[in-house]
């Protein structure tokens, strides 16, 4: 028996590693007590997939309603299944820039002590295995919005001759910036998980994820903002757009894709990694561009208002730099673009999200 153990395993990136892992022939084990519904209302609860991913996966899952935040309760899970685990996926966290300052403690506990006791008990059980953070680009604070930007028609761009032209890569500093209290705590917990591959020698890669999505998220309006953006372009409701005149630039990265990613790493794993994780120059797009996509996809006028002020923290311009991984990984690829990506979502959550979301 090989297990791969995903914390999280019922949100998006989660639920894509269960199955994934699953298809590769190895049990499942998942631990998710649906935070996000706390986090964000019905919107954001991830009930609907669980029940999915428990239907399609049948005795290959095993679940565990269980708070990454208990101590004991995890460390049941992980003496059960000890050296049988080859992977831990930790995709489990609070996501959120603006739920995080409503709730400091929750968030830093959630984010940061509980990568914490997920990184300790796979030490302690499994310590051969392959460990997999999903991080965050946020760990670099407002770092990005000091670059030479120019203002174009639809979107903010760098210069051409810039060394982050391709994208930004890890040799970002992380330092003297702001970062939200979100981004703290991810900072906190990336750093540990490179911390447990340097000074215990476990297998770790934080993935520093720019914007994952794909139809498996539970979109919600503070986590979640492509496939929330079409949610909201094919319900009817209003979208509020946040500063830099919707010129804001974000790549993007499908969950297959991510996942493809995370199996390469498993297939080889090192020690103490740390890789931007997004679609680079393959799969970026501005709000304003999104919208547009979204428009032409639904055939319905998007409906937006504007809010003359950015959220804290937030990025005016982030396209990652994949070259490190891909050096690394060099048989990896990014399959998706951004209008097959919303073209998925669209496809995935028609009935959903026309036929019983309500305007807002």
């Amino acid at each position: 028996m090989s297990v791969a153990l995903v914390t999280g395993s019922a949100g998006l990136i989660g639920s894509e590693a269960a199955r994934h892992f699953a298809g590769l022939g190895l049990d499942v084990v998942g631990i998710d007590n649906d935070l996000r519904r706390y986090f964000f209302g019905d919107d954001g609860s991830t009930a609907w997939s669980l029940l999915r991913l428990t239907n399609d996966l049948g005795d290959g899952y095993t679940h565990f309603d269980v708070d990454i935040r208990d101590r004991d309760g995890l460390e049941q899970i992980f003496k059960k299944y000890g050296a049988a685990i080859s992977v831990v996926i930790h995709t489990a966290g609070q996501p959120s820039h603006d739920w995080a300052a409503k709730e400091p403690y929750t968030d830093f506990d959630v984010n940061a002590g509980g990568t914490l006791n997920v990184l300790e008990n796979t030490r302690l059980h499994c310590p051969e295995a392959a460990f997999i953070h999903c991080s965050t680009n946020k760990v670099y604070g407002d770092r990005p919005n000091f670059l030479p930007l120019r203002e174009l028609a639809t979107r903010y761009e760098i210069a051409e001759d810039h060394p982050y032209a391709g994208g930004i890569t890890e040799d970002m500093s992380i330092d003297d910036c702001l970062h939200s209290i979100f981004g703290v705590s991810k900072v906190a917990a990336d750093v540990m998980v490179q911390e447990y591959g340097r000074y215990f020698g476990l297998k770790t890669a934080c993935f520093r994820g720019g914007t994952l999505t794909g139809p498996a998220h539970s979109a919600a309006e503070l986590h979640g903002y492509l496939a929330y953006l079409m949610r909201c372009v094919m319900a009817g409701r209003t979208y509020t757009i946040y500063g830099y005149q919707g010129k804001m630039v974000r790549d993007a990265l499908h969950s297959h894709d991510v996942l493809t990613a995370f199996e390469a790493f498993f297939r080889n794993p090192r020690s103490a990694e740390v890789y931007n994780l997004g679609g680079g120059r393959f799969a970026n797009a501005s709000h304003i561009e999104a919208f547009r996509i979204a428009e032409e996809i639904t055939g319905r006028e998007a409906k937006t208002v504007y809010v003359d002020q950015p959220r804290v923290g937030d990025h005016q311009w982030w396209i990652s730099s994949m070259a490190k991984f891909q050096a690394h990984y060099p048989d990896w690829q990014i399959t998706y673009d951004v209008p097959t990506i919303l073209r998925e979502i669209y496809d995935a959550q028609v009935e959903n999200w026309v036929a019983h979301d309500q305007p807002r």
